[in-house]
């Protein structure tokens, strides 16, 4: 299978030296693999995000020669898959949703010493989350990891990285205004986009 790969900038500025050498990277390893270099843009910050960045990051891009194949993918166009995605998690029970709340959350970070999620929502009965949820009261979702066993991959540089998966939260994947947040969003791309290899700088 030839290599696909993305550069996937922010339009929350301009394109950067490191952004531009990324990018390079990632448009070589494609071409001397006979594979594919893709675009995303990543704009789902709204606040933050703006045309011009989008405009100067794709003539920057040109002016280098380094050429994408396929059109750009944006991430503010697929926010419907996104949802998509959450509630198909949800259904499987690979996610569930969390009430608690920003002042529970950093009460249990002060006695625990940890920044880890303990799941105090983990487990609760559809029920409880059910009257929690015609109360109005606002939640997050997360992530259901598992709790024993480990996590790997193999990284080309690196070779094995693995990871007890004690040591991973159960991490936010919507916020509480039902917004995906960032781990969540580019995963579900790289899976659509048939992304093979994740060159960062």
């Amino acid at each position: 299978v030839n290599p696909i790969v993305r550069f996937a900038p922010s339009p929350t500025g301009q394109l950067h030296l490191g952004g531009a050498r990324t990018a390079l990277f990632n448009y070589l390893f494609a071409k001397r693999s006979k594979g594919k270099f893709l675009l995303r843009i990543e704009d789902t910050d709204r606040e933050r995000s703006r045309r011009e960045y989008v405009e100067q990051i794709l003539d920057s891009l040109s002016w280098l020669g380094l050429d994408w194949d396929d059109e750009p993918v944006f991430q503010s166009s697929r926010s419907d898959r996104y949802s998509e995605i959450v509630e198909r998690l949800l259904a499987n029970r690979n996610a569930y949703r969390c009430f608690a709340t920003e002042k529970e959350l950093n009460k249990i970070r002060e006695e625990t010493k940890t920044y880890l999620y303990p799941g105090s929502w983990r487990d609760r009965s559809e029920n409880e989350v059910q009257s929690k949820m015609d109360a109005g009261e606002s939640f997050t979702v997360r992530l259901r990891t598992p709790l024993s066993g480990s996590t790997s991959f193999i990284d080309q540089i690196y070779n094995k990285i693995e990871t007890p998966n004690k040591e991973i939260d159960d991490f936010v994947i919507a916020r509480s205004d039902s917004s995906p947040v960032y781990n969540l969003v580019v995963a579900v791309d790289d899976h659509d986009m048939g992304i093979t290899h994740v060159i960062r700088g």
